[in-house]
């Protein structure tokens, strides 16, 4: 599989299992200048900006550090682009989801809500 397939393949798992837990996709692949948001789910409570990260099993960096300061930063941007565009009385809110996928299978799924804040960035939402 080529890195395009295999992250592919992990932002579909994610939105199935985003889909099996209650939420709704409203955007895939949000972009502006200089910023992506993978899936941007809605449940009722929040909507959730979340960053896919599909790995091998041997990765030597994982999904969920791979999402550094810069990278947030890029994403809260993108969001804020979102929200303004899309006003919503939701709570925004910032996931990562880590996906194993090895010979083009879903070994596993790691999600992690909240992961991150806009703290120290100048954005209010």
């Amino acid at each position: 599989m080529t890195k395009a397939e295999t992250g592919k393949l992990g932002e579909e798992s994610v939105c199935k299992y985003l889909i099996g837990q209650g939420y709704r996709i409203a955007a895939r692949n949000y972009r502006i200048k200089g910023g992506e948001i993978d899936i941007i789910a809605e449940n009722g409570d929040y909507i959730a900006f979340v960053e896919v990260k599909a790995r091998k099993p041997d990765s030597m960096v994982s999904g969920f550090e791979a999402v550094n300061k810069r990278k947030q930063g890029l994403i809260i941007k993108t969001a804020a682009d979102y929200c303004c565009k899309h006003p919503s009385i939701l709570q925004p809110r910032f996931d990562v989801a880590k996906v194993i996928i090895d010979g083009g299978k879903v070994l596993s799924i790691d999600y992690m809500t909240n992961a991150y804040d806009t703290t120290g960035y100048n954005i209010i939402f």
